[in-house]
Formats: C-alpha cells, sequence, structure tokens
C-alpha cells in the first residue's frame, strides 16, 4: 500500500499496516531511523496529502533562500561556519568538474565564465560567500563592493596582482593563492625561452618555414646571427622564490653561473643552494648575460625594466620574463631591441593581455619570442592548481577565517581591519574550556582547561591589573566550532 514519509518526503511502496487500519487513520512508526507517517487512505488522499507536502517543501526552499539574501551582508570576520550550502562562484572559468567532487557536500558551486562583473550575474552577486578566478578578470575596489556576501577569494595560481588585496580586507574578504602552483611549469618555460634566445630556434625554424635556404657558412651565419654560447654566461634572476630557484637550478645544469637580486629573501640561502647575491639590482643588471624576472607585480616594482634599467644593463644582453607583464616598460623594451642595446628578450606575459602583435609597442620590435601567458599551464598543473583552490575553499567553508586558510596572502590587512567583537568582563563563552586562541596584539590570550571560573570566585584577582587598565575583553566568535573537537577530539590543545 502506498504511504507518505511527512519526514522525509518520499513516496514508497509498502505492505499492508497489518490490515486494521481505518480510513484517515494515522500511526507512527519508524522506517530506517525516520519518523514516519502511514496513511491508511484512499490513493486520491495520499496523492493529496503528497502534493501539500510538496508545497511546503517549495515553501521551505524559498524561505531559506530569502533568509540567504538578507543574510547577504557581510558578516566580520572571525564569525565561525557559513550558511549551510552556501554558493561557491568559478568567476572566469567555464567548467567546475574538478572542484565539484572537493565541495559539492559543503557547498553549491556554478561557473560565470566572465570577463568582468559586469558580466556576472545578479544571484551569484548577491548569495555568493567564495569565488574562485584565474588571471583573466581583476576584481578591484569598486568590483568587490559589488558582492554582497562575499568572504574569500582564491586565485587559482600563485600570481594575485588582479585583485585588490587591500580593499578585499577592509571589505572584509580574505584573498588566497596557491603559491606552489605550476613552479615545474614556469621553471621549464623560463629556461626553454633562455635556450631559445641564446641558440635561435625560433627564427631558424621561421627562416625554414618562408623557404630560405641556410647551406653556406654565410648564409648560416646571416640567419643564425646573434646565437651564443651558454657554459659560462651569467644568467641574473630577480625574485628568488620557488620559481626562481627552479630557475636557477635548472640554469646551473647547463654550465650557467648564477646570481640573483631578492631583497625580501633571508641571508643563507644563497649559500644552500651554490648562488651568488647581488646587494642591488643596478649589481646584477651589470654582471648578468641575461636577466629572468620572477617577482610578484606590486606598487612599488611597476616597470622595474624600464628606460633608466635598461641602460645599465650589459650591451648586447638577453631578457626573460615570465612573471608578470607590468614589470616591463614595452615601450623601453621595444627601443633597445630596435637600437640592439638588447640583443633578444622572451615575453610569456604582457603589460595588455590577452596579447596582439597588431597593437602596443612592441609590433615591430626585432629579436623578440611572444607567448600568450602559457608558462604555467599543463593538464597536471592544471588540476593540481584547481584542486588545491577547492581545498582552500573548502576549510574557509568548513572552517574558520582566516585562521583555517592555509595560504590567506592579506592576513595581515585583514587583522588590521576587522572590528573584535567586545563582551563584559564577567561573560566566559561557554565552548572557551580549554581553548588557547591567537587574538591581535594588545589583546588577551585565555587557556583553561575545563572552563574559566564565574564572577566573585576570584578569577578577577588574576586579571585585574588588565581589567582595571580598560582593556576589551574578546569574546570567541559566535557559531565557531568547539576547538575541543578539533584535531581528533583533543581535550586539552596543543599550544595551551
Amino acid at each position: 500500500m502506498p504511504f507518505l514519509c511527512l519526514q522525509c518526503k518520499l513516496s514508497c511502496q509498502s505492505d499492508w499496516h497489518n490490515g486494521h487500519c481505518s480510513p484517515g487513520e494515522t500511526k507512527w512508526t519508524t522506517l530506517k531511523g525516520l519518523h514516519c507517517t502511514w496513511i491508511c487512505s484512499s490513493l486520491s488522499q495520499v496523492q493529496t496529502a503528497w502534493s501539500m507536502a510538496l508545497m511546503d517543501k517549495h515553501k521551505q526552499v524559498k524561505r531559506q533562500r530569502l533568509d540567504r539574501i538578507c543574510e547577504g551582508i557581510r558578516p566580520p570576520i572571525l564569525n565561525g561556519p557559513m550558511h549551510p550550502r552556501p554558493l561557491v562562484a568559478l568567476l572566469d572559468g567555464r567548467d567546475c568538474t574538478v572542484e565539484m567532487p572537493i565541495l559539492k557536500d559543503v557547498a553549491t558551486v556554478a561557473f560565470c565564465d566572465a570577463q568582468s562583473t559586469q558580466e556576472i550575474h545578479e544571484k551569484v552577486l548577491n548569495e555568493a560567500v567564495a569565488a574562485l578566478l584565474y588571471h583573466t578578470i581583476t576584481l578591484s575596489r569598486d568590483d568587490l563592493e559589488k558582492f554582497k556576501g562575499l568572504r574569500v577569494i582564491v586565485r587559482i595560481g600563485s600570481g594575485f596582482d588582479n585583485v585588490d588585496i587591500k580593499a578585499a580586507a577592509e571589505l572584509g574578504i580574505a584573498v588566497c593563492n596557491v603559491p606552489a602552483a605550476s613552479v615545474e611549469e614556469t621553471a621549464d618555460t623560463s629556461l626553454c625561452l633562455i635556450l631559445n634566445l641564446y641558440r635561435r630556434v625560433t627564427w631558424m625554424h621561421q627562416t625554414l618555414r618562408e623557404g630560405t635556404r641556410a647551406s653556406s657558412v654565410e648564409q648560416i651565419r646571416e640567419v643564425a646571427g646573434g646565437a651564443a654560447r651558454i657554459r659560462g654566461e651569467t644568467l641574473g634572476i630577480i625574485g628568488l622564490g620557488r620559481v626562481g630557484q627552479a630557475v636557477a637550478l635548472r640554469a646551473k645544469a647547463f654550465g650557467f653561473g648564477v646570481i640573483f637580486y631578492d631583497p625580501y629573501l633571508p641571508d643563507g640561502v644563497e649559500r644552500s643552494l651554490g648562488l651568488q647575491r647581488m646587494a642591488t639590482l643596478q649589481d646584477l643588471l651589470i654582471h648578468s648575460d641575461c636577466v629572468s624576472l620572477h617577482c610578484s607585480l606590486n606598487e612599488h616594482n611597476h616597470h622595474l625594466i624600464n628606460d633608466f634599467t635598461i641602460k645599465q644593463m650589459r650591451q648586447g644582453a638577453f631578457l626573460v620574463n615570465t612573471s608578470r607583464g607590468g614589470l616591463v616598460d614595452e615601450k623601453a623594451l621595444a627601443q633597445a631591441l630596435k637600437e640592439g642595446r638588447i640583443r633578444g628578450a622572451a615575453l610569456d606575459v604582457h603589460e595588455t593581455e590577452p596579447f596582439s602583435f597588431s597593437t602596443g609597442p612592441l609590433k615591430d620590435a626585432p629579436n623578440l619570442i611572444c607567448t600568450p601567458h602559457t608558462s604555467w599551464y599543463s593538464e597536471q598543473a592544471s588540476v593540481e592548481a584547481r584542486e588545491e583552490a577547492a581545498r582552500e575553499v573548502r576549510r574557509a567553508i568548513t572552517g574558520r577565517i582566516p585562521d583555517s586558510l592555509k595560504n590567506c596572502v592579506n592576513k595581515e590587512y585583514l587583522m588590521a581591519a576587522s572590528q573584535w567583537p567586545s563582551i563584559e568582563a564577567a561573560t566566559v563563552h561557554p565552548e572557551l574550556n580549554g581553548a588557547a586562541y591567537r587574538f591581535p596584539p594588545g589583546l588577551i590570550n585565555v587557556a583553561a582547561a575545563g572552563g574559566l571560573p564565574g564572577a566573585g570566585t576570584g578569577v578577577e584577582s588574576l586579571v585585574s591589573g588588565t581589567l582595571a587598565h580598560g582593556i576589551t575583553p574578546v569574546s570567541h566568535p559566535p557559531h565557531a566550532p568547539s576547538p575541543n573537537k578539533a584535531e581528533a577530539d583533543r581535550d586539552i590543545p596543543s599550544d595551551q
């Protein structure tokens, strides 16, 4: 006989209920752990009840959506788990098959395939709490303000110069990246371009494609003019991060002497890698036969390679850039290539992307190799970066922002911009048992296994100096998971 479960909203087939039910009678039983109502009546009555249940379910879904929209005002930082089943948007992609297996049980994933926020659907702007993006879309302050409930942005890749991280922090949005993404691919491409410049493979190939013969010594000299021996040359690396180190190790194997300039790197790294450190950028440019850029782009190093720094380079040096297009002044580079001050250049990134030879200052520049920002790509690297980005979003949804995030690049700005809630001195959150929390400088760390004593028990004497000087106590964020239940349900935190 058909029956209806008003709890799980499923219509099933079952045996007669002992054959003793009168029309309209309902009895409670348990089916697979759920309380179900047996409808012992005619089939039409069952169908009517089923329709009513569907209407109730539809109203419930509408209420949930309305609640989600009403909660669109961005919550404060460090306020615990997000709304159940939040919306995660892949802004500039058209495929989320890699992200879905990681996020499907905690979020709804959608892709926008947008090149700007003007192309993003209003529903995403209103409801998305997390955003994944590549390098093809830019999020300025104005763009970020269009998102009503956004709390975390994860860049699928290492660079994050297409996101205003300071503005994001002021709006309560954490920005993350995948720093280990495509290190091998970018390093391989960098060395490939360096070797191409030295051995002029691209120009020789183009000569044959054009039907030009190169059989005599004079013809070969004309086609391969500018080719050079690699062993004994000096490669100067600007920025010795993950990619810079990978390029240095590969270059040493080919016989390059490697020097580098990186003011942010601690002392001692050069000794462990067998490299020579330059004290200034000028020193590196003077001593390098080939300069390779591997630093991030920020407001301090825009147009790092310009007319002034190009004049400091050796006559006939090579230049390679697989980092960020804004590091090179393309007008100055084009002029240097035409004048022969730079023998050859290879660029995978450009000031304006997508790049086209038909426009821009580089269209008539000789001895130039350009690729369309693809040094990062391989099938393996693409999947790995997307998986790690999805895992970062999952950590944000299930944990606490920004402490749960692995690669938050604007955490210091978040701490400075966040509005920390205050509570009365005698108020202690019940989930504080055994917890030791990290708070911004000047605030109190409290650690107490088994909970803090209440008012009037003498605990004031322990912190009387702090309370007397008016330092605001800090509350445990509401709805945050208990720290006692993390790390295999430990009772006492390891950092207590």
